[in-house]
């Protein structure tokens, strides 16, 4: 009988698993724990793997229910642009934090070490792109994640997911139906540092001068910014510069750290502490087309920093 291997043989496959786990729940931590529980299922049923197929597939079948019971009855994950019409520039609040938000994730976690894949990879699972995912049924998801990111042969699908082959060519065609419906889905944009090298560097040094009219001057017209997991967004460069002038003027005196995110760069924002020193406040996604910023994502959760290797406070 065929042997799963030893569980560094196990551990091998634990980032590309992490990158098909998150693009399937929107979520790096629910990736991270779906995946730990595909290695532990593994380990325990390795008696039961018999070389049929290669250990490879027989990860991603187990991966794929693991997925897939996670799902069953959960509503979808979106992000703020996503859910109503945007916000009035000024408010008093936030809101109270609400919904299950399509979250960011470190490259490292979900990208492969081989340059050869890497750029493909980076666009799969781009912030925009894994939201519009979301957009699609379970098994619709799974099998467009297998056939059109992974490019995995029809036939190998349908093995996986116990379906024939008609049937998974039908889920992807109806998959990238939906898909193509999905608005906003182009605000992923180019890499940003190859569209426009010193783009991340003015709106750096424009924020930590806090000049409002550099950071505006930097946004599309009709740049979007977000703020999960609160479900305000703002539309227009005019409206951001706004908010950054009023509620958001609390942000002054931030510091950037800069740190690599779903396939492109992205920046770690401290915030002043009354206290003294600077405390994690956002993680800040941006997206870039013709020279200038089209999508700010803040995510105001400092729980995410430890996944990033961050402090939680810069003294």
């Amino acid at each position: 009988m065929a042997t799963a291997g030893t569980a560094a043989d196990l551990e091998a496959f634990r980032v590309e698993l992490t990158g098909y786990a998150y693009r399937m729940l929107g979520s790096g931590f629910d990736a991270e724990d779906a995946v730990q529980e595909t290695l532990l299922r593994a380990w325990r049923g390795a008696d039961r793997f018999d070389g049929r197929s290669s250990l490879r597939t027989w990860l991603y079948r187990i991966a794929t229910n693991v997925c897939l019971d996670v799902l069953r009855g959960r509503g979808r994950r979106a992000l703020p642009v996503d859910l109503g019409a945007p916000s009035a520039p000024v408010v008093e609040s936030l809101g109270t934090p609400a919904g299950d938000w399509v979250e960011p994730v470190p490259d490292a976690a979900v990208l492969p070490a081989d340059p050869a894949e890497v750029a493909v990879a980076r666009e799969s699972v781009r912030l925009a792109f894994v939201a519009a995912l979301q957009h699609l049924p379970p098994r619709q998801r799974a099998v467009l994640i297998l056939r059109d990111v992974l490019r995995w042969r029809a036939v190998e699908v349908a093995e996986l997911l116990d379906a024939s082959v008609p049937a998974v060519n039908s889920a992807l065609q109806r998959a990238r139906t939906t898909l193509a419906g999905v608005p906003d889905r182009s605000a992923s944009g180019a890499d940003l540092d190859r569209a426009d090298r010193d783009l991340l560097d003015r709106y750096v040094d424009a924020f930590a001068r806090y000049d409002i009219d550099a950071l505006v001057a930097l946004l599309r017209a009709d740049a979007v910014q977000s703020m999960p997991p609160y479900a305000m967004w703002l539309r227009g460069a005019a409206d951001i510069g706004r908010w950054l002038a009023g509620p958001g003027a609390e942000c002054r005196g931030s510091r950037l750290v800069r740190i690599t995110a779903n396939g492109g760069p992205a920046l770690a924002q401290y915030r002043r502490d009354p206290a003294g020193g600077h405390r994690a406040f956002s993680i800040q996604l941006l997206d870039a087309a013709d020279s200038r910023i089209v999508r700010l994502t803040h995510f105001l959760q400092p729980d995410l920093f430890p996944r990033f290797g961050l402090p939680l406070r810069l003294e």
